[in-house]
This record gives C-alpha cells, sequence and structure tokens, in this order.
C-alpha cells in the first residue's frame, strides 16, 4: 500500500473530470460558463508573440519572471559546457562504473558549492536495489551494473583451420572501440555478453542456419533475439535505425549513425549494433565474396551493486514540508541525452545557491529538490524515501541540442489534458507519438500556464527564441509522478536526429541553449516553490487566453465534446491555483 504523504494528490488524480467540475462547483463560487468566466477577470497587458508555436502568454513581472534575471546571470555556460564535456566521456548505464563516476563529479560540484555543509543546501545519496528486464521474465529481475570494456567487429575473407581470425583473408573493422568515450562504444547494447564469436553472414531469420551471424536492420528486439538463440545463431547485429533518426540537412549523416539501446538482462546471445553504412558494407562483401564472414569480439564485465540516486535540497523558509521536484537522468550515453540535461540543471543548483547566499533571490517558501540518477528509478526512489509531501515537479531532459546541428528546439511537453485526448491546432505531437490517455484520468492543474511564462520569460531577456509544446506523449521521469497524482511537465529538445545514436555528442551541444533551458525549467520550479498571490492574475489572464484558443479550435471542426472538456479543464486549473499552488481563500465577486 502506498505512503499516506500522496494520499491527496493520489484522490485528485482518480478523480473523473466531471465529477471534479461538480465538486469545484459546489465549492468555488465563481461560474462555470465559459464566456462569464472570461469576463470576470479583468484583461490583462499585452500578450506577448514571441517565437512559441502554442498559445499566447500575458506579459508581467509575476510568476516565473521574478527569477529568470537573476538565475540568466548566475549560469554560467562555459562551465556547464565543462560539465558536459565530463559526462559525455562515459559510457552510462545504471550503477555502472561510468554512471558512478558521474554521479562522484557531480556531488563534488554540488558540495564545492555548498550543498552538504551550508545550513539549508542538503546532499545525500540514495541506495535502491538495481533491476532490469529479464531474458526470461515478462517483469524486472534483480540485475548487476554493466560496464563495456571495448568491442570490435570485424569483415574477414577468410578464417583459418586453427580459427584464427584473418589467417587466409584481409580484415575490414567496421566498429571498433577500447575506452570509454570512444564514438563506437553504443555498438554495445546494455547488458550485451562478453563474446568471442566468427561466422558466416545470415542475412534475415529465414534460412538461418546454427553458426552463422544474423545481421539484420531490424530491431532486435527481444523475440528476435530469443528467434535467433533458438536456431543456434551465434550472434545478432542490427543496424535499425528509427525514422526520427534522418539527417534534417539532407547530408546522410545518419549513415553513420549506431543506436544506443538495451537488451533484457541475463541475455545469452551476443549482440551488436551498427551504421547503416556498416550494413551495406556487409550486404556488399556478401554479394562480392561469398566466404566473407564476420568476426565479433565484446569485453563486459558484470558487478553487483547498489543503484544510486543523488539528492540535493534547498530547504523551503516557511513550507518546508512541502517540495517541488525536479529530475534530470545520468544513464544514456548521449551529450544532449542527457549530460546536457544533468550538467545544466547542476548549473543550475548551483546558480541558485549562489544568489540565494547573496541575496539575489529570496529562499524559496517549499523545498526545492533536485535528482541524479536512473531514469524513472530515481524519482521513483526519492518518492518512497521522502517524508516531504511533492506538489509538483519537472523533468529536465535533452537540454542543450543544437538547433542548427540536430533540427532540434526547446519543447515543453504538458500533463494529460484534453489535447492529449484529441489535439488540435497549435497542438501537435512529435514524431515520439501520442500515448493512450482515458479522459477520467485527466486532473486539471496549472503546471503548463507557468512553465509556458517561463519559457516567454527567458525569451523576453535572451532575445529570439524559438520553443514550442505538445500535448503528452510520456517517456521520461515526469510519468512516475503523474502515475501518482502529482502534476509535472517535461522539458526537452525533439526532433533530433542524433537521438539515442553514436552522433549525440559534444558538438551536437549549444551552451546558450543549456543556459536557456535550465533557467526556463529552475524559473518554473521555483515559481512554483514559491509563488505569490500576485502571481494569480497573470496566470489567470494566460488561462484565459489559452481557454479562447482551445475551444475556438474546437468550434472550428464541431467538436462542442471537446470544447466543453476544455471548459471544464480550465474551471479546474484555476481552482488548482487558488487550493493547491497559492493556497488562497476561495474567490469572491471582488477578488475573482
Amino acid at each position: 500500500m502506498e505512503s499516506s504523504r500522496h494520499g491527496r494528490a493520489r484522490r485528485t488524480s482518480r478523480l473523473g473530470l466531471a465529477l471534479l467540475c461538480a465538486l469545484l462547483a459546489a465549492c468555488d463560487s465563481a461560474p462555470r460558463i465559459p464566456e462569464e468566466f472570461i469576463r470576470s477577470v479583468p484583461p490583462g497587458p499585452k500578450l506577448m508573440a514571441g517565437d512559441h508555436a502554442g498559445p499566447p502568454v500575458t506579459t508581467g513581472d509575476s510568476g516565473p519572471a521574478r527569477f529568470v534575471a537573476p538565475l540568466h546571470a548566475r549560469f554560467d555556460p562555459a562551465r556547464a559546457f565543462e560539465d558536459v564535456r565530463f559526462i559525455d566521456g562515459f559510457y552510462r548505464a545504471p550503477a555502472n562504473d561510468g554512471y558512478e563516476t558521474v554521479l562522484a563529479h557531480l556531488e563534488a560540484r554540488l558540495r564545492a558549492g555548498g550543498f552538504g555543509s551550508t545550513p539549508g543546501f542538503e546532499l545525500e545519496l540514495l541506495e535502491s536495489e538495481l533491476q532490469a528486464r529479464g531474458w526470461m521474465e515478462d517483469g524486472h529481475v534483480a540485475a548487476q551494473a554493466w560496464t563495456p570494456l571495448g568491442a570490435r567487429l570485424s569483415l574477414v575473407g577468410a578464417v583459418g583451420a586453427d580459427g584464427t581470425v584473418g589467417a587466409d583473408g584481409a580484415e575490414h573493422v567496421l566498429h571498433s572501440f577500447d575506452d570509454a568515450a570512444s564514438v563506437d562504444r553504443v555498438m554495445l547494447p546494455v547488458h550485451a555478453p562478453s563474446c568471442d564469436v566468427v561466422g558466416p553472414v545470415a542475412l534475415g531469420l529465414e534460412g538461418l542456419d546454427p553458426g552463422e551471424i544474423l545481421v539484420t536492420s531490424s530491431a532486435p528486439v527481444a523475440s528476435v533475439l530469443k528467434r535467433a538463440h533458438e536456431l543456434g545463431a551465434l550472434a545478432v547485429v542490427s543496424s535499425y535505425l528509427a525514422s526520427y533518426n534522418s539527417d534534417p540537412r539532407g547530408e546522410r549523416r545518419e549513415l553513420g549513425a549506431i543506436q544506443f539501446s538495451t537488451v533484457p538482462f541475463g541475455t545469452p546471445i551476443p549482440v551488436a549494433r551498427i551504421s547503416p553504412a556498416a550494413f551495406l558494407a556487409i550486404q556488399s562483401a556478401c554479394s562480392t565474396a561469398p566466404g566473407t564472414r564476420l568476426a565479433f569480439r565484446a569485453d563486459v564485465r558484470f558487478d553487483s551493486r547498489k543503484l544510486r540516486t543523488l539528492v540535493a535540497r534547498v530547504t523551503g523558509s516557511d513550507r518546508p514540508n512541502e517540495a517541488v521536484v525536479v529530475a534530470s537522468h545520468v544513464q544514456e550515453p548521449g551529450a544532449c541525452d542527457n549530460a546536457s540535461g544533468v550538467a545544466g540543471l547542476v548549473e543550475s543548483a548551483l546558480a541558485l545557491a549562489a544568489a540565494i547566499e547573496a541575496g539575489e533571490l529570496p529562499r524559496p517558501s517549499r523545498t526545492l529538490v533536485f535528482l541524479w540518477g536512473d531514469e524513472f528509478r530515481q524519482t521513483t526512489a526519492w518518492l518512497d524515501h521522502t517524508t516531504l509531501v511533492p506538489v509538483a515537479g519537472l523533468s529536465s531532459d535533452m537540454t542543450g541540442e543544437s538547433h542548427e546541428r540536430t533540427g532540434a528546439i526547446a519543447l515543453l511537453e504538458r500533463m494529460p489534458d484534453p489535447a492529449a485526448i484529441c489535439a488540435l491546432p497549435p497542438d501537435e505531437h512529435t514524431p515520439w507519438g501520442a500515448r493512450a490517455v482515458e479522459p477520467a484520468t485527466l486532473a486539471p492543474n496549472g503546471v503548463a500556464i507557468v512553465a509556458r511564462c517561463a519559457l516567454f520569460d527567458v525569451a523576453a531577456i535572451d532575445g529570439g527564441w524559438q520553443t514550442a509544446e505538445h500535448p503528452y506523449e510520456g517517456g521520461s521521469d515526469h510519468d512516475i509522478l503523474i502515475a501518482r497524482g502529482i502534476p509535472a511537465a517535461l522539458f526537452w529538445h525533439f526532433t533530433d536526429f542524433a537521438y539515442h545514436t553514436s552522433l549525440d555528442r559534444l558538438e551536437h551541444v549549444d551552451s546558450a541553449e543549456m543556459r536557456r533551458t535550465a533557467c526556463a525549467i529552475l524559473a518554473t520550479a521555483l515559481a512554483l516553490a514559491d509563488p505569490r498571490p500576485a502571481d494569480l492574475q497573470r496566470y489567470l489572464d494566460t488561462l484565459n487566453e489559452e481557454l479562447l484558443v482551445r475551444t475556438r479550435a474546437a468550434a472550428k471542426v464541431e467538436d462542442e465534446a471537446l470544447a466543453s472538456g476544455w471548459r471544464d479543464w480550465f474551471v479546474g486549473a484555476r481552482h488548482w491555483f487558488r487550493t493547491e499552488c497559492l493556497r488562497l481563500p476561495p474567490p469572491t465577486s471582488s477578488n475573482p
């Protein structure tokens, strides 16, 4: 049974939208008819157009705008970039050598900034059991930390009678690595076993004979691996890339990309990931030199370790038992995903600590929590451990992509709202794709309003900044919070053609973009952790503007049910701002 400290949030999330609105009508004296709702709030200042693909935002110096300038001034892009450089030097899998080295680096950086020694700036490491999806299990099993040491995949003309690679023919290395910083390091999926095999090539499961190496352009999903293992394959080699890995510049850079992946823990068959260019080379060799074989060597190490999560806290001034949490995952070996998110959050935490110590910003009313660890599990570990009451959360993921080099822009992913059920312009889903959302699970809140304001506020002081937002899709730590009834949102960049590939390296990181996104994330978190009554008017004005956008879009397609759903959502969001965020009394005729 879950801890009672999350009871209130869970109860809200389980209410159907219609039931929630009926309750709101009983406890909130404001009318539910949208036109009256709109007239009940005086018009705000001129709206900021900006470069945001989404509803407009009302200008003002309240909400996240109170924090953006000091955070922006304190954030050191060069120092953050050096952190990315350090983190990018390691293949980071849960609890492995690279993961532990990065956690130690982050801990040292935070301690140097006063966390763990200055009163009110706390630091701790949580430990939990390391688990992973198992080879023969549907669920998760106890696992070990996996560290890759080296690998080599080669085309050879023939193999000698003594089994020596290249004894009777030339060897052509397709991919190899022998240190953690190598570009080809992701040729070994997480949990892949060690091996030293040589065999002829089979370009498909059909006709695969024992002793052959399966080479495919399909994804090496568990069912493919198990079938190849049953047929006696020596190894599986895959060049699969997702459709969104196409080079937006048309230069076909993806031909050299190796996709990062994970196979089930305990997978007995060796697995390698290769680039499409390597796959073409293998195809060509097989067609022109029938005796061609593949040689594959992999050297990995498994260690029994606990999974650790680094937690930093800025203790709240007058509501320290309530918390806003921001999570950034360390595992996954990319520079953008997610060295940029990790480094940006560390630099943000240090900037905030320095600003508070210098008197440039007040200590927030609520406690602000920062997490670094294994995606999903870090948030679960903290929720299961903490005695604080989480009121909202954010995920800092893929925050530093260079638009010029990757094609990605800064995105805000909202938590489930009516657009997650039916998306209309200006909304559209990313290539990641929509996730099925049940209408009865919608729990109105204003986190997206605060986050949208923060994007505009950062753009206002940093020049033109191209941003967008989209309906809920899921896929990071915000999922864990939402599942427990805690309002949450994701800041990220997409579509990044280098996403989850060997091309996601330091040259794709833009330190100025890291600064912008990190400031927007922390300004959002601070606005939620330190809400002021003066913030309400800006949020209500922005809510009204979005309501007009949503209802007009629904009217255009003659979907009155969707329009009604949005009206109910905004009544609930207004109520959330008062009761959950600002802790204000119910509105009156003179206090809308």
